[in-house]
């Protein structure tokens, strides 16, 4: 399709930009955002590019009082002859309105949004940073703006882009990572919403969260809400278990998110031959496999960090170690081709990265 070209209003201030080497994840934040508005008589109209700038809602918008929301986690990467390019975006907005579909929330032209991202990411080049690791993260979302407290759908929207230049997920890069399963508390259980990316999911964890970051872990493992048993995700992530050359993932079953990476690492794992396997995986089956010696790397997966070698789990009081918190070699390799193909280092034999400019 052709770009519509949208309304833009340049800000008449603009920030410093910080350096590369202090950027950190999600503080700060460029000079311009994309907004549209949706209400049932016009559908998604006015989309325009104005200076970031806060949000003026109503009260009693419904956002506020049931977390009628959607989002999406992207990024866009300067390559070294200075393009930009996006990993597989037309992917988060097919996800974005599946989950919006789950919300009843109202779907938007995918090919449209798109070319709007674009034009957006146009105004906002000199915000992609270049040096090894960093990234332009791309947070679009849509929330209810109806001013009303009855308990049904709103019938009013808006979609924000907002963006964010950053540097490495975790502080020390790609490293090992500690990871503490969750047993008390649930994520998500079959029927509800685990499958969507909405904020009600992310809040219900950071109870656990916190509890584990004070024990000195970084995330937490979360298991199924129904038995306690079966391993789902972590909290930024999906999971994968090398085990005797075999790689094992859950199987997505209504309560797990569907990675984009997830997607793309099962894609490339196959590519190399090496057999994945999608299926439901216990997290005592884990620790069997661990006292066997078949155990062999795991690693998370997902936009904010790429790829996350796991180093440790602490289950029951038992503590795995795996492979001596060393990066495992199809975890290194998978982080090294991922990224190389994401920023322009090495060729893209899947056609999954698009070219802004």
């Amino acid at each position: 399709m052709s770009a519509t070209v949208v309304e833009i209003v340049k800000a008449s201030y603009l920030k410093t930009k910080p350096n590369d080497e202090t950027l950190g994840f999600g503080r700060t934040f460029t000079d311009h955002m994309l907004v549209m508005d949706y209400s049932v008589a016009t559908g998604w109209t006015h989309p325009r590019i104005t200076p970031y700038e806060p949000i003026t809602l109503d009260p009693a918008a419904v956002i506020f009082h049931y977390g009628q929301t959607a989002f999406e986690g992207m990024k866009a990467y300067r390559t070294d002859d200075n393009r930009i390019l996006l990993f597989r975006p037309e992917k988060n907005f097919q996800r974005l309105n599946a989950s919006c579909e789950r919300l009843s929330m109202p779907a938007v032209d995918e090919a449209e949004v798109l070319e709007y991202l674009k034009q957006l990411l146009i105004v906002e080049q000199d915000w992609v940073p270049s040096s090894p690791g960093t990234s332009l993260y791309i947070r679009p979302f849509i929330i209810a703006t109806e001013a009303f407290l009855g308990l049904a759908a709103s019938k009013e929207y808006k979609l924000v882009v907002i963006l964010s230049p950053v540097g490495s997920y975790y502080q020390n890069g790609i490293q090992p990572i500690s990871i503490k399963v969750e047993e008390h508390y649930t994520r998500a259980a079959r029927g509800g919403t685990g499958a969507a990316k909405t904020a009600g999911n992310y809040c219900a964890t950071f109870n656990a969260q916190t509890k584990a970051a004070q024990e000195g872990y970084s995330q937490v493992l979360w298991l199924d809400a129904n038995e306690k048993k079966y391993v789902e995700e972590v909290g930024s992530s999906n999971v994968f278990f090398k085990i005797n050359g075999e790689v094992i993932t859950p199987e997505l079953n209504g309560s797990i998110l569907p990675g984009i990476t997830r997607l793309s690492v099962i894609e490339m794992l196959r590519s190399w031959g090496i057999p994945v396997v999608e299926r439901k995986v216990s997290i005592e089956e884990i620790f069997r496999y661990d006292d066997e010696g078949l155990l062999e790397e795991v690693f998370g997966t997902g936009t904010a960090a790429v790829i996350s070698p796991i180093g440790e789990l602490e289950w029951q009081g038992r503590k795995l170690h795996i492979n001596d918190h060393q990066i495992g070699e199809v975890t290194q390799k998978l982080y090294d081709t991922l990224t190389g193909i994401q920023t322009g280092k090495v060729t893209d034999p899947y056609n999954w990265t698009v070219e802004v400019k």
